[in-house]
């Protein structure tokens, strides 16, 4: 029996997320799965990814095959950074110290540029906001700037017309 990683459609229509599930390779795509792994939601900015870290590693070590788009969520999760360097361990190049070191520094560069990346969008969206409301009031000033224009001119007309009529 082959066991693929794969997605799991559900949500509505234009708003789908995903789950994540050991499923047989010969099952229907939303049909009976082996277990779930976890969650995706690319309807979020960045991306939603929970799953059960362990068990993906587990499910991976056994020699379940991730279909392409799990195995990019599995890479961004660095599960297959930690099968690395586990299967390392097995060959005798590292130790289990390690591989929990080089792991966690990973873990820990990654985790700063996501939340990197959060920072940006919340000011750039702020910023875009910004933008806009200045957009609006300089319309908003010009429509009415045009207004007065149009209200103003007979006034100044019947004025500048009296003082002709006078000579």
């Amino acid at each position: 029996m082959a066991v693929k990683i794969r997605l799991q459609r559900h949500g509505k229509k234009d708003r789908a997320f995903f789950h994540l599930v050991v499923a047989d390779s010969r099952a229907p795509r939303d049909g009976a799965f082996i277990e779930k792994l976890g969650v995706y939601n690319p309807n979020t900015n960045p991306a939603t990814i929970d799953i059960n870290f362990d068990s993906t590693l587990g499910w991976l070590q056994k020699g379940a095959e991730p279909t392409n788009t799990c195995r990019a969520i599995l890479s961004y999760k660095g599960v297959l950074m930690k099968k690395h360097l586990l299967e390392g361990v097995k060959k005798g190049a590292h130790t289990t110290e390690q591989v929990e070191k080089k792991f966690a520094t990973w873990l820990q560069e990654k985790e700063n540029k996501v939340s990197i990346k959060k920072d940006n969008l919340a000011t750039s969206k702020k910023s875009m906001a910004a933008k806009r409301l200045e957009g609006e009031t300089a319309a908003k000033e010009a429509k009415a700037a045009k207004i007065a224009a149009k209200n103003t001119p007979p006034a100044a007309a019947t004025e500048e017309a009296a003082p002709a009529a006078e000579a």
